[in-house]
């Protein structure tokens, strides 16, 4: 296993490197600027549309724009808002929000290219189920070209759809299942196993229908999730609304430069604050992965940019809104840079191997823990890249002895030289969103149990959805309509899986959900690269129409 994951680690380190990092950003700035900032229009024109101004009964598709949006929305507001945003602060810093700002803007100008380019070549033949993506993309761009371009094109467009399967697999299902039957578990000491089989016999229930059911769970569960945690998060902002100033300043100043090491945090350079920032708003908002074009395709509209406008609201929800509401939140409570839960007299390193050493932390204190409970301690060895110093955490599990006393089991340290304590502090270790919890159980206490286990349930069922369909499409193009049902049962089966104990530690989940979510991006760039032009020439085209007043809006309450 363990060869396995280094060998997961080693695709991780090319697909998420700086060069494809630096070229989504290119990517994002480009076509933000040869849209003129579509940006604007996404926060206006766009609004118009998913209130249904626009709305007619008999064009081609299956969901209104809101629905499509909402069911868009649905595999990207997730655990990722809750959970990703804590681990983001965790290794890279606060300054890892900036970068998931900017990456939230300019994804904004990709979306509007990916899905308008969806929409200009999605096949209506059956306008009640429409097939729409990058794979589509490609196909029509190939009708007719030699053989050799043809045959070049579909393997393109199924490499496409071998990502897009990984990535539903990963950050689709497993991401959500094992995030969310480890919180309840922790929390309410529910069988992870009993989770897995409720999740998907709540999730089947839904995609056996197809999109339009899913579209309409979407539109009913989006918002409402949407508006439940916003709220509690001003509740929190409320408490502090003196430190805000404060951490929107530190949120911008780490960005470019390194942060000092205090408390529970090790420090962060920018470097890694750009890094970690970058793939969680990636993995938040799917900007550029090509995974949202699938669902906006099946939106009703006889105007194809219309839709990729409305795409443009998604990163900006997702990533400016909702993610840096989660952000706030954790800066401004303290909790990710708590002081020390305890503090030991003695810390000792015993060399068991040439580079191993074992860990003891013999005290009374620590007698006040809870079994079951995960800290860490902070120590001094080799140089750390993460945060430019030479500090590092070694994880340990609360448990009791042969004695039934309290102490706790340190994981072996790797080094070639002797560690050495720093502040002799152990610290309780928060996972993803049980970091985001603890923030919100400092304002209100039992507050951060309840919402975050809630909101976990909601988000993850929402992304399990949309995520299926995307998987679905993606056997649609590679073998046809008749491997759709058995998908639908392995994919369900897939939501039990994750919760088995098979992925053990979420570094172990996060490399598996960059495995999915990088091969899309990888696969997806160059289509947005060969055929964006297209999408830009008829973004162009509608916005003059829109401007000479083309589109007339019907007669609604809201006007």
């Amino acid at each position: 296993m363990n060869n396995f994951n280094a060998w997961v680690e080693a695709i991780n380190a090319v697909l998420w490197s700086s060069p494809v990092l630096y070229t989504l950003l290119f990517t994002g700035v480009v076509f933000t600027f040869w849209s003129g900032f579509s940006q604007y229009y996404a926060l206006t024109h766009g609004f118009k549309a998913i209130r249904g101004d626009y709305d007619k009964a008999d064009d081609p598709g299956a969901i209104s724009h809101f629905q499509a949006l909402s069911a868009a929305l649905s595999a990207t507001v997730g655990l990722g808002n809750i959970g990703g945003v804590a681990l983001a602060i965790s290794l890279g810093g606060p300054g890892a929000v900036f970068w998931m700002w900017v990456v939230g803007f300019l994804g904004m100008g990709i979306k509007l290219t990916e899905v308008s380019l969806a929409m200009l070549h999605r096949d209506t033949s059956d306008p009640e189920n429409p097939n729409g993506g990058p794979m589509w993309v490609v196909d029509k761009n190939i009708e007719g070209k030699s053989k050799p371009i043809f045959f070049f094109g579909k393997l393109i467009g199924g490499v496409f759809c071998i990502a897009l399967i990984c990535s539903t697999i990963t950050a689709g299902n497993l991401f959500q299942t094992w995030n969310v039957a480890e919180l309840t578990e922790s929390y309410f000491n529910v069988p992870g196993y009993v989770t897995g089989l409720i999740l998907a016999i709540l999730v089947g229930a839904v995609i056996i229908g197809g999109i339009k059911r899913i579209g309409a769970v979407a539109s009913k569960l989006v918002p409402f999730m949407l508006i439940l945690y916003i709220l509690a998060c001003f509740v929190v902002l409320a408490f502090h609304f003196d430190q805000i100033p404060a951490m929107l300043a530190l949120i911008v100043t780490s960005a470019f430069s390194s942060l000092e090491s205090s408390n529970a945090f090790i420090g962060g350079t920018a470097g890694y604050a750009f890094m970690y920032g970058m793939q969680r708003a990636l993995f938040s908002n799917e900007a550029g992965q090509g995974s949202s074009p699938v669902a906006h395709s099946a939106a009703k509209t006889d105007e194809p940019i219309r839709e990729g406008i409305v795409a443009g609201l998604e990163p900006f929800i997702d990533t400016i809104v909702v993610c840096t509401m989660s952000a706030l939140v954790i800066l401004v409570t303290g909790i990710w840079n708590r002081p020390a839960e305890l503090t030991v007299e003695q810390i000792e390193f015993t060399q068991l191997t040439e580079n191993t050493w074992a860990v003891d932390t013999n005290d009374p204190k620590i007698s006040s823990l809870e079994e079951g409970q995960n800290v860490f301690m902070i120590y001094q060895g080799k140089y750390n890249e993460e945060t430019g110093n030479n500090l590092k955490k070694v994880f340990g599990s609360v448990t009791s002895n042969n004695a039934n006393e309290i102490v706790v089991a340190w994981s072996e340290i790797q080094s070639n030289q002797k560690p050495t304590a720093t502040d002799n502090g152990i610290y309780l270790d928060y996972v993803g969103a049980t970091l985001t919890a603890a923030a919100f159980d400092k304002v209100i206490p039992g507050l951060g149990k309840w919402l975050v286990t809630l909101a976990s349930w909601l988000f993850a069922i929402s992304t399990m959805i949309s995520w299926s369909y995307y998987g679905e499409k993606s056997i649609v193009y590679l073998i046809g309509q008749k491997g759709v049902l058995l998908y639908k049962i392995i994919f369900c089966i897939l939501a039990v899986v994750g919760t088995l104990g098979f992925i053990k530690t979420d570094a172990e989940l996060n490399m598996f959900a960059n495995l999915g979510t990088g091969m899309c991006l990888i696969a997806n760039l160059p289509i947005i690269w060969m055929f964006g032009h297209q999408a830009m020439k008829s973004y162009k085209d509608y916005i003059r129409r829109l401007k000479a007043g083309d589109f007339a809006p019907k007669q609604s309450p809201y006007n």
